[in-house]
This record gives C-alpha cells, structure tokens and sequence, in this order.
C-alpha cells in the first residue's frame, strides 16, 4: 500500500509540475545602469600662453601682442570665480607724418610714432560652467607701457610712461584634454593719458581680442 500511495504521489507530484512551472513569473534581467560621466570641476591652479589683436577705431592705433597669463579658478557648485592676471609683449601703434617748425631752421619734414609696446592686467572673473565649458564675464586693472617718438633732420626723440586704466570684457573656455584648455576672450581697456613732452596726450581705449592655452594643475 505505501509503495502504491508513493507511487500515486509522485505521478500526481509530476503531473502538476510542468502547471506549476507555467504559472511561475518569467525571469526578468535588466542592464546595470550606465555611469554617469565624470562632471569636470574647474577648480585650481592654471597658467598659459595668449595672443591677439588690439585697435582703437578714433586715432587708427593698432597692432599685435603675446605674452602668459597666471591665475586660480574657485567652483561653487556651477558658478566658477577666477583671479587672473597677465602680461603680454607688444606691437601696438600709429604713425604719422606732418611738416613742423624748427627755430633757425624753417620748416622741416618729421614723423612722429605712439606706440604700446607692453601691456598687462589683473583682472576677476565669474562665469558659469557647462562641465567643460566655462561661459564668463571679466574685468579689472589694465595697464600698458608706452612711448611717443618724434623725428626730425635726421634726429629722434622719445617719452615713454606706463598709463593705468582699466578693462572689462568676456569669453568662453573649454577644456579640450586632461588637463589643457583653449580660451577667446574681448577686453575693452581704458587708460588715463600721460603729458608728453610737456603735451597731455588724452586718455587711449583700445578693444582687443585674444585667444590662448592654458594648462591646469
């Protein structure tokens, strides 16, 4: 009888199984969620290397300039503020000719050259960062080195002075590598005027854009 009663059970046993089977749930796998990319923070050290083009549309002054830059970034969730300053090489100037009068001589042909042969500013920045692009607005103290030269029979003089001033502007920069980043950058700079040869020669304002490469520690 208990072999029979075994017997009858495991028919029944095997009977409902492939029933239970179908009404189990069927096994469902999902993907592990991808990463999110790393956010880049711009926080840190940086120095680089910048050039461009300055002009001022009133007197026709214009011309190139180079140089490096230094400064710090400090990131607050996506707002970014910057201390940055640099100093450039340059080759920014006018020339003009015109007939003067020269006491026990007469009238004599001369020339003379305003020329900005170096320039630097010192300079906070704000902007806010799309992870590796930083959007911003900067501004400052300018100041730039400056010589006036006059010719005439042959004979140059010249006066040089460093005019202060001040500049504003804005950019963009992205970062391009571990690392390495590329700005564009539009600065207006205002600077009061000097006495040249006993002469004032007027306040200069200048608009330059530039470019440059940075390296971020």
């Amino acid at each position: 009888m208990k072999k029979a009663l075994l017997t009858a059970v495991s028919l029944v046993v095997l009977g409902m199984a492939p029933a239970l089977a179908a009404d189990l749930p069927a096994r469902t796998y999902t993907k592990a969620p991808v990463a999110a990319a790393p956010i880049y923070n711009w926080t840190g050290f940086y120095v680089g290397g910048m050039g461009g083009y300055a002009s001022q549309t009133d007197d026709g002054i214009k011309g190139g300039f180079a140089g490096g830059t230094v400064g710090y970034n400090w990131q607050q969730g996506a707002v970014v503020f910057g201390l940055e300053a640099d100093a450039a090489w340059a080759d920014i100037n006018q020339s003009a000719a015109g007939v003067v009068f020269v006491p026990g001589v007469g009238f004599v042909a001369a020339t003379a050259t305003a020329k900005v042969q170096d320039w630097g500013t010192v300079r906070g920045r704000i902007g806010y960062a799309f992870d590796q692009v930083l959007v911003y607005g900067t501004g400052g103290y300018a100041w730039a080195d400056t010589k006036l030269s006059a010719t005439a029979l042959g004979v140059t003089v010249s006066e040089s002075h460093v005019l202060n001033g001040w500049t504003a502007g804005a950019g963009v920069e992205v970062l391009v590598a571990p690392k390495w980043s590329v700005k564009a950058e539009y600065l207006y700079r205002s600077f009061t005027g000097q006495n040249f040869f006993n002469a004032p020669s007027g306040d200069l304002n200048v608009h330059s854009v530039q470019v440059g490469l940075n390296y971020h520690f």
